[in-house]
């Protein structure tokens, strides 16, 4: 028997803004322990299960699809550090990879430095993730962090190598950074306040206590509640970098690695808009900054002893039209990350001779990303390379002979390459301009305008949407799907001006990119609107649920996942995980202009009474970066207010967070999940 859809319960609130007031029936939805909350969402729950219990036998299929093209028993390339080979490894049946190390050669006796199996094993819920995995410089002590909950406040655990025993030291409620210090007893970490901002850094030293909760020495605090505090190491381990940043502003201190409860040394005093990535190298620091104007990054130089009379010499200069992305210090050379016309490339510089050269790749259109490097004086580079048809290579590349070698490419069963075509095309935007837009489709795809089509997309912080290969999308591609990915405003696909053009008050870029691409595939014949879906996480759930107020005719279906859809409520509410430091994306709505852009675009807030598409949305009841009852309060108004029969679908996923399932069986059950409402829908 079908169930009827949830009606959720409205309780009158007004919200009073720069002399505004907005009726928000369902504001109680944040109240998170309330039971007339936790029965709503067990209704929305059974609602989506019985709404897709047809499509039960589709969601096994996709299942075992997607686990035949996994080679279920595997094994990363090893790492060679110190006279040790790292490397992780999977075996069929088991959820989570398991971490390990050889001494002297892979053909010596392995041992198991954690095994996530056997803690989940053990615990009591469902939800298991591994934050930092950090091996002590003299390779003795393993430090690791749990989160059981998808809360992502983690405790950092310790093991003795040696012995295998767990050590009683324990750090409890730590972010995503941890570094050692040269003498392999002290660490640095970062910690969270209560509104999930990474604020403070802390020294702890193993063995000064047996309970180290809440022992240590804080050694640095960010007050300004813009700004985050993080961690980072330089790859020659000279210095621990104390990084304080926004989301376009950052400040560095440096700390001799060797000297751990040395005085911290400021670099440079933030200016705002500066950014700044640092790297050491026999003395002299390397700075990528878009100090003096240079929106598109460049290389300066100075001497340690002098940093701070800003005694920086220019080494790569500033180019209009070429973004530096990143930058990797070896002994020999500077491996410089930079994107071009929407495209990717490495090139490495000579420190002798001054000469650069760039790693040849083999096809239009791919991604690279710099792959585990420890070893500072090495000859070999490794790199990642994918792209919509190759599946991930981790490859190396030579310094001075330009040798390059394929080290592994992840097995994909049951995949062929040469059955399916990748390009990209260019999309006109509403003011003129081209939006690139990656493809992959199965070779032989007829233009006609009746082929099911998938259109993703992101777009904010300035994060790029690669074209990486997907074996999951190979389960629709096989289906007559064309799969795209819009690199809209909002992202660098262009440099940085493309995503200063998607931020603040041009954020409705962002949007009306998204759109432009989507009709210009309907357009070149690709797709229809009766068979197109658009799908996007996160940042990217607001851009599915602006595109879907703005132009709710070009697609048939829509997945908006964890979707950030109440822009105005949230960043009104200090209070919120994350909000202040979101002001440097979205604008602070205490300023009326910011306001007024955001009320216009916010997706809760403009909704309206007329026919939406097909609509999955998901939320995790644990996250702290999109609030679960963003989601579920999007929902209740569409419910509430929309003018067709098409089905509106809300998971909640009660034991996890922002990324959902941790396991990779269960994750990709989910997948399955939305691929089966795709399918259903425009397949």
């Amino acid at each position: 028997m079908k169930l009827p859809p949830p009606i959720a319960p409205k309780h009158p609130h007004e919200i009073t803004t720069h002399g505004d007031t907005r009726h928000d029936p369902y504001f109680w939805m944040r109240e998170k322990d309330r039971p007339e909350l936790l029965d709503y969402i067990d209704a929305e729950n059974a609602f989506t299960d019985a709404g897709m219990a047809h499509t039960k036998e589709l969601q096994e299929t996709l299942y075992g699809e997607m686990l035949g093209r996994i080679q279920e028993t595997d094994q990363s390339v090893p790492v060679e550090w110190n006279g040790y080979f790292y490397y992780s490894r999977t075996e069929e049946g088991l959820s989570y990879g398991i971490n390990c190390r050889k001494k002297g050669s892979m053909s010596a006796a392995e041992e198991v430095l954690l095994d996530p199996n056997k803690i989940a094993a053990d615990a009591e819920g469902d939800y298991l993730k591994v934050g930092i995995f950090s091996v002590s410089p003299d390779q003795k002590t393993l430090a690791y962090s749990l989160d059981f909950t998808g809360g992502e406040r983690y405790t950092v655990h310790f093991k003795d190598l040696e012995t295998g025993t767990i050590l009683p030291d324990q750090v409890e409620n730590v972010g995503y950074d941890l570094e050692w210090a040269n003498d392999s007893k002290t660490v640095f970490f970062d910690r969270f306040n209560d509104e999930w901002r990474s604020f403070q850094i802390w020294r702890y030293t193993l063995g000064s206590a047996a309970d180290a909760a809440s022992a240590g020495t804080l050694i640095f605090q960010e007050d300004d509640v813009e700004f985050g505090a993080g961690l980072d190491k330089t790859r020659d381990d000279r210095f621990i970098l104390i990084e304080s940043h926004a989301a376009e502003t950052s400040e560095i201190y440096l700390l001799d690695a060797n000297r751990p409860t040395d005085d911290l040394q400021l670099v440079a005093p933030r200016t705002n808009g500066v950014m700044m990535e640092l790297e050491h190298r026999d003395g002299l620091l390397y700075m990528l900054t878009n100090r003096d104007g240079a929106i598109n990054f460049k290389v300066v130089t100075a001497p340690v002893a002098s940093m701070q009379a800003n005694d920086w010499q220019e080494l790569i200069a500033h180019r209009p039209e070429v973004r530096l992305v990143g930058f990797g210090m070896f002994q020999s050379h500077l491996v410089l990350l930079e994107r071009e016309n929407g495209l990717e490339r490495f090139v490495l510089r000579d420190f002798e001779t001054g000469q650069s050269a760039e790693i040849p790749m083999d096809e239009p259109i791919f991604t690279i990303n710099f792959s585990s490097n420890p070893n500072f004086d090495t000859p070999w580079f490794r790199y990642l390379y994918s792209s919509m048809t190759t599946p991930t290579q981790t490859l190396e590349y030579q310094f001075g002979s330009g040798e390059r070698r394929l080290l592994k490419q992840t097995p994909v069963p049951s995949y062929d390459p040469s059955l399916y075509k990748t390009e990209r095309i260019w999309a006109p935007a509403d003011d003129g301009k081209l939006v690139p837009v990656s493809l992959v489709y199965k070779d032989g795809v007829v233009l006609n305008g009746q082929n099911p089509a998938l259109l993703y997309g992101y777009g904010s912080y300035g994060v790029n949407q690669e074209p990486s290969f997907s074996s999951r999308w190979v389960s629709l591609l096989d289906r007559g799907f064309v799969c795209a990915i819009a690199h809209v405003r909002g992202s660098e696909t262009l440099g940085r001006p493309w995503y200063e053009d998607g931020k603040w008050l041009n954020k409705k870029n962002t949007f009306s990119d998204f759109v432009a691409a989507g009709r210009y595939l309907i357009e070149m014949g690709y797709t229809s609107a009766e068979k197109m879906a658009v799908w996007g996480r996160s940042a990217g759930g607001l851009l599915i649920g602006a595109t879907v107020n703005l132009a709710p005719d070009m697609m048939a279906a829509a997945i908006a996942d964890v979707p950030f859809v109440d822009v105005v409520s949230t960043m009104l509410d200090e209070s919120i995980p994350l909000t202040t430091g979101e002001f440097r994306e979205w604008g602070n709505p205490k300023d009326k202009e910011y306001y007024d852009y955001m009320l216009s675009y916010s997706p809760y807030d403009n909704v309206e009474a007329k026919d939406y598409p097909a609509i999955l949305a998901t939320s995790g009841y644990n996250d702290p970066r999109v609030q679960y009852w963003e989601p579920t309060k999007w929902v209740a108004k569409l419910r509430d207010t929309k003018t067709d029969d098409n089905p509106i679908f809300l998971h909640t996923n009660m034991g996890a967070g922002h990324s959902g399932s941790t396991g990779r069986y269960d994750y990709l059950k989910e997948y399955a999940f939305r691929l089966a409402f795709l399918i259903d829908q425009v397949g």
